[in-house]
């Protein structure tokens, strides 16, 4: 069949990462969804997670379901919610760390008689026995029929500044370090953790151009994010699943009273994959989430409102040297 609409991440990584585990769970429930075996998808799942009385839950980009009946509920109808009929799923990237488990996937929905693929982080929450507690799934915005680029934080967060780098180790802390050096993020010092063929992308729409790849394509990605990083925006890590090669960040946006009034910037959740060469430097950043799509939300469908949305994750300012701290932990 006919691929109408190539996954960028399709179009990067044509070869699926070895090693990847077929039962995971995260990646069952994409596959039961695909099979439409409803019943299957949603009995990943038990009544309550299982240290609280929480119900399960599916967050994706479109709607939070939960409890066993409202997931069911979303598993019966993903289809439908991308016009589609058909659904294969195709893991490309796993990582699997500390009780969670994320899947990146190309989703492959036949629409009109084509293949639109989707590329897909999906998030697991494991439980025990094989079981998932939740699941978050993050996508871009545009790749959804009618969705407004709007994501709210997932994470209620206990502090409003960046995660401690101390929990982070390699290339990834040496990356985040970097990333909210104040006044400005630190270009020089971030791509001297990337490898010299490091990848830009994955999460976007395949155009056909060549990817961002090399220290100029870099330096002028990053160069052009230190306007904004970390004086305006900030991402502050809420999960972090990394197995060694691959560290995974699901982060929400911290944004200044600068990065609200001069940039039109609120607080979003979102979500990123750096993957480590064998030399330790990153080889790879694959990054989702809707930065700058602001100016294009239509609040009304959002169930908020913008005035509402700007108080979320709001700072007056970073303050100097948030970045540093702990950085040479242990």
């Amino acid at each position: 069949m006919e691929i109408r609409q190539m996954a960028e991440l399709y179009a990067l990584y044509p070869e699926p990462q070895k090693g990847i585990r077929q039962d995971s769970p995260e990646l069952m429930f994409l596959r039961h969804i695909a099979a439409g075996e409803y019943d299957r998808a949603a009995a990943l799942f038990r009544d309550r997670k299982q240290f609280t009385e929480a119900l399960p839950v599916v967050d994706a980009p479109y709607g939070r379901f939960t409890g066993k009946e409202q997931i069911r509920a979303f598993a019966e109808g993903f289809l439908s919610r991308f016009g589609a009929v058909g659904l294969a799923v195709l893991p490309m990237f796993q990582t699997r760390s500390g009780g969670r488990s994320v899947t990146e996937v190309v989703l492959n929905f036949t629409v009109d008689g084509a293949i639109d693929q989707v590329p897909m982080f999906a998030v697991g929450d494991l439980g025990s026995g094989g079981t998932l507690e939740e699941v978050r799934l993050y996508c871009h915005s545009s790749f959804v029929p009618g969705l407004t680029p709007y994501r709210r934080p997932l994470f209620p967060s206990a502090h409003l500044e960046m995660g401690d780098p101390g929990l982070m180790t390699g290339a990834v802390k040496e990356y985040y370090v970097a990333l909210h050096h104040m006044p400005s993020l630190d270009v020089d010092r971030i791509l001297a953790c990337m490898h010299p063929d490091c990848v830009f992308g994955g999460y976007g729409r395949y155009t056909g151009k060549a990817p961002e790849k090399g220290p100029e394509a870099m330096r002028r990605i990053y160069t052009n994010m230190a306007s904004y990083i970390p004086s305006g925006v900030g991402m502050r890590y809420e999960t972090l699943i990394d197995d060694g090669v691959t560290g995974v960040i699901e982060w929400v946006h911290v944004v200044t009273d600068k990065g609200h009034k001069e940039l039109g910037r609120v607080a979003m959740s979102g979500i990123a994959a750096y993957m480590r060469g064998e030399d330790g430097r990153l080889i790879s950043i694959r990054i989702s989430d809707y930065a700058w799509m602001e100016k294009d939300i239509v609040w009304e469908k959002t169930g908020t409102t913008e005035e509402e949305a700007a108080k979320v994750n709001r700072v007056p300012e970073f303050p100097a040297g948030v970045g540093e701290k702990n950085q040479d932990i242990l």
